[in-house]
This record gives C-alpha cells, sequence and structure tokens, in this order.
C-alpha cells in the first residue's frame, strides 16, 4: 500500500459553506434536495471514520417489548429499529429494546465502551478506529452486502471512462471512511496511488457542492449517495466497489452485557431476529423501500434503487477467521495510511459465540440481478 499522500486539508463544514462559491440557479433545487438527506443515514451507510459537525451523542428513543429486562440498543436513522419493525420483529419481545439514535458508527461504538449502550450496528470501519482507540467492544454478527453503492462518480458528460484516467484529477471522499478504503484499492488496482491524485477530504454534504458545482472531478461516495446522485446529481459510476470493499457490517456489543447471562441470552435473540428481518426485507423490497423512506426522508424511488443495489442484499454470516482477515487489512491499510494510531490484532475484537449455524463471512450477497 502507498504512503499518505500530501492531501488538501479539509474545510471545516462551517468554512466550506463560506468558501464555495454561488451555485448556478438551474442546480439550486437539487442540491439543496441532496444536501438534506439526513447525515446520520449517510454516514451509517458508511461506516464513517469521523462523526459530523461535532455532533455524536445519542438521542433517546421509545421502547418496545415487555419484561424486567432492558436492552439498550443504539441505532442510526433508517436502521436497525426501522427494519425490525417493518418486517414485525418487534411484536412479540420478551425483554424491553430501549432505544437511542446516533448520528453514525464512531459516536454509538463510544456509548457502547462507556456503558451507555449494550449494542448497535456498525459499518466495517468504525470497529478498526475504535479498536485503534483501545475501546471496549466485541464485534457478535455480521452481515455481507453487494458493493454495487460503494462507487466512484463522475458527471456524465466527464471524459473519464476508466479509474486509471484519475491520474492528476481532484477527488471527493471522506477521510477514513469506506469509500476512503475503496478508492484507495480502486487506485491501486489501476495501477496508481493516492500519491497521484488530488484527495479532497470532504464529508458527504461539502462533497456534494464540490462535485454539482464541478470543484472536483470525482466522487467516491457510497449508498444511498451513490443511488441520489445517480438520480438527481448528473452522476454516473466510474467504478463500483464490488470485489474491493469487503461489504460486511456488524453488530457490536459491551463486553458487560456480553458477560451477563440475562443480556447475552437477550442479544441472542436480538440478532436471530435481525436475521429474520434482513430475510423479510430481501423479499419485500418495495415495502422496505417505502418504510426506509418515511423513516428517513429519501424519496421513495432513490430509496429502492439503493435497497436493490446493496441495502437489502445483505446475507447474514459468522464474524470467522476470514472475517478477522478481511478486517485487519483494513487496520494494516489505515495504520499504514496513519489515520488510525497503531495497528492491532482485530481479532481480539471478536467474540464468535453467535456464529453457529451460520454461513461463513465470505458467502455471496443476495441480488436482484443486475444493479439498477
Amino acid at each position: 500500500m502507498s504512503p499518505a499522500p500530501t492531501t488538501k486539508s479539509a474545510p471545516t463544514t462551517r468554512q466550506a459553506s463560506r468558501q464555495t462559491p454561488r451555485q448556478p440557479p438551474g442546480r439550486h433545487r437539487r442540491t439543496l434536495a441532496l444536501a438534506a438527506l439526513p447525515l446520520a443515514l449517510l454516514l451509517s451507510a458508511c461506516g464513517g471514520a469521523s462523526r459530523a459537525d461535532g455532533a455524536g451523542g445519542g438521542i433517546g428513543g421509545h421502547t418496545d417489548g415487555k419484561g424486567a429486562l432492558t436492552l439498550n440498543v443504539g441505532d442510526q436513522k433508517g436502521g436497525s429499529e426501522a427494519m425490525l419493525r417493518a418486517a414485525g420483529e418487534l411484536a412479540d419481545l420478551p425483554y424491553r429494546i430501549k432505544w437511542s439514535t446516533f448520528t453514525s458508527g464512531p459516536p454509538l461504538l463510544e456509548a457502547i465502551n462507556a456503558g451507555a449502550v449494550d449494542v448497535g450496528a456498525v459499518g466495517n470501519t468504525p470497529p478498526v478506529f475504535a479498536g485503534a482507540a483501545h475501546s471496549k467492544i466485541k464485534v457478535i454478527a455480521g452481515t455481507h452486502s453487494r458493493a454495487d453503492g460503494e462507487a466512484i462518480l463522475v458527471k456524465k458528460g466527464s471524459p473519464l471512462t476508466s479509474p486509471a484516467q484519475l491520474k492528476g484529477k481532484s477527488i471527493a471522499v471522506a477521510q477514513g471512511s469506506s469509500a476512503h478504503l475503496q478508492l484507495v484499492s480502486s487506485l491501486k488496482r489501476a495501477g496508481l496511488s493516492p500519491g497521484d491524485v488530488t484527495l479532497n477530504y470532504l464529508q458527504p454534504a461539502d462533497a456534494l457542492a464540490a462535485f454539482t458545482r464541478g470543484k472536483v472531478d470525482a466522487w467516491a461516495v457510497w449508498d444511498p449517495y451513490t443511488s441520489q446522485a445517480l438520480a438527481q446529481a448528473d452522476a454516473r459510476v466510474l467504478t463500483t466497489g464490488q470485489g474491493l470493499v469487503n461489504g460486511l457490517g456488524f453488530q457490536v456489543a459491551a463486553p458487560a452485557a456480553l458477560d451477563d447471562k440475562a443480556k447475552a441470552a437477550a442479544l441472542k435473540d436480538y440478532t436471530t431476529r435481525l436475521r429474520r428481518a434482513q430475510d423479510w426485507v430481501f423479499k419485500h423490497p418495495s415495502a422496505w423501500a417505502g418504510a426506509w423512506a418515511k423513516a428517513t426522508g429519501l424519496p421513495e424511488k432513490v430509496a429502492l434503487d439503493a435497497v436493490r443495489r446493496t441495502r437489502a442484499t445483505a446475507v447474514p454470516v459468522a464474524v470467522d477467521k476470514g472475517a478477522v482477515a478481511s478486517e485487519q487489512q483494513i487496520v494494516d491499510t489505515f495504520a499504514q495510511l496513519k489515520l488510525i494510531p497503531r495497528a492491532f490484532d482485530f481479532g481480539e475484537l471478536v467474540d464468535p459465540r453467535f456464529n453457529g449455524g451460520l454461513p461463513p463471512s465470505d458467502t455471496a450477497p443476495r441480488s436482484y440481478g443486475k444493479a439498477q
């Protein structure tokens, strides 16, 4: 892996808003619609490394179920709660689930580390950053999804037709995100290094503005931003993460919850319900897209595109040696790029007790055929 390049500093959101010139009137409404997409949803899809605008704390939600035991579950907008509710998996809970909503994976893992949350869903990157920071977390369950939504986008009128042509070009990407890893991997496969391009480290809203106004040549991003940009921002796909990004997502729990027999039993039941809900989602993509759109504010067509491309393709898998090895590659890559303070053994974060009966982590994701 190539050493970290010299990059442009990423301005704060406030600075970016002052520095960006006025947008052409014809594109103003389109950009506002995209920028209004809930950031919590975007970060949950990405599993981004950095919180947005300093936000992070969980927002208390309602409680489902009945019984003396309460499982404190961290969630993100349009995440596990929305999926379980749409699939009818919250109707007969023999314990209580108290929901808290977080802006992204990293602050959710901070809450788990602090003991405020028992379990929560994140992407493939937040556990890497949490582990590097010595956080007290355990990865207990996994899914494997398609990575068609992890994409490098260019404008429809761009002369670029292959990643090799990115040499000397400017690319927007969220630093430390799964999209960043996908970009580095795409460049490497094309015979390029990060030093061969100009990286603009921008969070999604600022990256969207830069891409829409032609301030960057390409944008490395994830679903549902990919689906919305294709529908509304005159974008096309240059390349995707399929075959480059591992497509893994995780349920992460607090060690203290796993050490409590009653909570450990509830965690086993909870992860089983999530697996059934994921099966329901794949079989009912339109119903799930409607529920997801309602929960997040996404246009329903964009939600359905993202559901069919990536969000419903997840298959529950074991957090096995293959998953650990794949995540270890991310650890080593980000450590080499100095995006995390140290390399570590990802296997130390894994509790495999709920792996029984699940297929291996490299099991092919579900698919609806050619991505739309």
